[in-house]
């Protein structure tokens, strides 16, 4: 059976398409990705919600020379087929394959990378202002959800475009969910857009445009009324005439224009994002505006898949599943809980015990696993948005009245409030509590998702307490402890299972700042190695510390917890008793862990070597698994066994032990 995605090779292609043959393609490229993403998975839900819109954009706009700015850019799998990556993209999140979001060094059509929420606007904005620097045409087209609306970013660069530019086409793509479902007033405007007719307006040149297209109109029904009205009159109190007041009148009519026209940007819409004609219409209208115009379009997220649609949160991203059915394979018996469902589970009970929790998300309730408390005690769970650095600055407002927020960020998008957890909580020495998920790989998702730096990023700051579990019981004794402190507090710990350990009933008290030793030195003549094995590391230390005693070492291993303050008794004990200390850590090795070690053995003048394995000075790539990845880098057994016997066969002939050294 021939295809028309068959013939469609690059960007050109498209543009070669009849309308029929478009529709055509669209449901191919529907079916090409329900079955594709079936076995490795991914984001599914977010593409199939764009693919007239993708299909839209390649006729009308010529990449790479014309730029489409994607925010996140999870939904570019359909971008990726039509630009020349179709054959590969059965490759899409796995070991060498295609990346699951726009990245530059893997096409030109990728103008700019992302994965995180919000920064498209201000991305797009900067290529415009370039552009009319540089005195050239190309169009600058950034496609934005409705979710990115609640990131403060996005408000930033609304605020600037219409005083940098006159060209510039935003293209809201309103699914009403980002992750979970969108909250806050934004929410609430979007949807009074949608529903109340005097915000259902149409420019009258736009309207004029669409009169002279076949079935155009139909397309006008969408407009309620001419461009009277379109700038003023536009909010519900101020329609009602009674709320009419002599202010309202020195700003320029009934009420404040809608959100958009009052940042000086044209606003149009909300039109069918599944309609492809009206579509690139609209898109070939935006093209001739000399003035900043938004298009807000209606999509839904999960189109042409049933199990999408019933199931919208679940296909945002998820693994493998049946076509037919929807369904991901069950969870093998025996399988440990994921860490963040401990975390959750932990979170309910904590809060039956202590009234002044209170959890905090930044719309991720399910990857967080803060979802267990949603739905056991709502009224202490709380859902910000896509707002990470108000999350923060909000949870230090709460802790100023008595209250222990549980802030549950993963470590990447925690980042984003770096300046927030200085300036307003660290600096105020206030009692928040930050959970990192994510703190590791993310192996599918690559670079923009793994949590290689917070140990770095953290362990600067002042009055910080932060520690990593070696395992689920571990994580909930970090919790409990972390609520009875007087100071910020963050624990990090990883994506996936945990190590299947027994939890008890009740957690217990640590001592902050106090290492675990697991395993003392027996003191039998061999060669001693201290092994530190932080958080998710440590099973690899103990069992490294295994094979290196059938090997002829004598071999202590010490679980470290807290990256900050670390245990300095501890450290200086094995530090001066061992012939070679050994870290391990699932993260950077550049201001991380190691570091601190070396820093606190240069402080107490002990000159045993030490050997580090963590991540190197560089991006990490994406691969179907984290395993994968940690070969390639040596995080493992192996490695570090072999590093091990490296160094101690350059003592014996001769050579010194480096005081320093990094996995290779």
């Amino acid at each position: 059976m021939n295809r028309y995605l068959d013939m469609v090779d690059g960007p050109a292609h498209v543009k070669k398409l009849t309308p029929p043959q478009l529709e055509a393609l669209a449901g191919e490229i529907r079916q090409e990705l329900i079955n594709g993403l079936a076995k490795s998975g991914g984001h599914l839900g977010p593409n199939l919600g764009v693919v007239e819109l993708s299909i839209a954009l390649h006729h009308v706009f010529t990449t790479p020379k014309d730029k489409f700015v994607w925010d996140v850019s999870h939904q570019v799998y359909v971008h990726k087929i039509l630009t020349g990556r179709k054959d590969r993209f059965h490759t899409i999140r796995q070991t060498d394959g295609l990346n699951g979001f726009a990245l530059r060094t893997e096409s030109p059509h990728d103008c700019f990378g992302a994965g995180h929420a919000g920064t498209a606007l201000s991305a797009a904005l900067g290529m415009a202002a370039a552009r009319d620097k540089r005195g050239t045409d190309e169009n600058v087209v950034c496609i934005f959800g409705d979710a990115a609306l609640t990131n403060g970013i996005s408000f930033e660069a609304l605020n600037n475009i219409s005083h940098t530019t006159k060209k510039f086409i935003g293209i809201l793509n309103d699914n009403e969910w980002s992750i979970a479902k969108n909250v806050g007033a934004i929410s609430g405007y979007l949807n009074k857009l949608i529903t109340n007719p005097s915000y259902n307006k149409l420019a009258k040149e736009f309207q004029n445009f669409l009169k002279r297209l076949p079935k155009g109109d139909l397309a006008l029904k969408l407009a309620h009324k001419a461009e009277e009205g379109f700038k003023g009159a536009l909010s519900e109190v101020s329609l009602r005439k009674n709320d009419y007041s002599v202010e309202d009148e020195g700003r320029g009519g009934f009420g404040s224009a809608i959100l958009f026209e009052e940042m000086g940007v044209r606003y149009l819409g909300p039109i069918d994002g599944h309609d492809l004609p009206l579509l690139i219409s609209t898109l070939e209208f935006a093209k001739t505006c000399d003035h900043p115009i938004v298009i807000h379009i209606l999509t839904r997220k999960g189109k042409g898949y049933e199990a999408a649609l019933k199931s919208p949160e679940k296909f945002h991203g998820l693994g493998p599943y049946d076509v037919k059915t929807g369904e991901t394979p069950a969870t093998k018996p025996g399988t440990p809980p994921a860490y963040q469902d401990v975390f959750g589970q932990t979170m309910v009970k904590l809060c039956r015990q202590n009234n002044n929790l209170v959890g905090i998300t930044a719309a991720m309730p399910s990857g967080t696993g803060l979802k267990h408390l949603e739905k056991a005690m709502p009224e202490r769970y709380i859902d910000v948005g896509i707002a990470e650095e108000h999350g923060v600055v909000f949870a230090a407002g709460m802790a100023t009245m008595g209250y222990r927020p549980v802030v549950a960020i993963y470590s990447t998008f925690l980042q984003r409030a770096y300046d927030c957890i200085h300036h307003d909580v660290c600096l105020q020495d206030l009692p928040v509590i930050f959970c990192m998920d994510r703190a590791g790989l993310s192996a599918n998702d690559g670079p923009t998702h793994h949590g290689l730096f917070d140990i770095s990023y953290l362990r600067c700051l002042p009055n910080v307490i932060a520690m990593a579990p070696k395992d689920e019981d571990e994580l909930q004794d970090m919790m409990f402890t972390a609520t009875l402190q007087n100071h910020p507090t963050f624990i990090r710990y990883p994506r996936g299972a945990a190590e299947g350990v027994p939890i008890k009933d009740q957690p217990r008290l640590l001592e902050i700042g106090k290492a675990e030793v697991q395993q003392h030195f027996a003191s039998n003549g061999k060669p001693k190695v201290a092994l530190f094995g932080l958080g998710n590391m440590n099973p690899i230390a103990r069992r490294a510390a295994a094979q290196l005693a059938t090997e002829g070492y004598d071999v202590a291993v010490i679980n470290p917890r807290f990256t900050k303050p670390i245990d300095a008794g501890t450290h200086d004990f094995f530090g001066r008793a061992a012939d070679l200390v050994v870290t391990l850590e699932d993260h950077a090795l550049m201001g991380g862990y190691g570091s601190a070690v070396l820093e606190c053995f240069s402080d107490q003048a002990i000159t045993t070597p030490v050997v580090r394995i963590g991540w190197p000075d560089r991006f990490i790539e994406h691969a179907s698994t984290q395993d994968e990845l940690r070969r390639k880098y040596g995080l493992t057994v192996e490695h570090t066994v072999a590093r091990v016997k490296a160094q101690f066969h350059e003592a014996s002939a001769g050579a010194r032990l480096p005081e320093i050294a990094a996995a290779s």
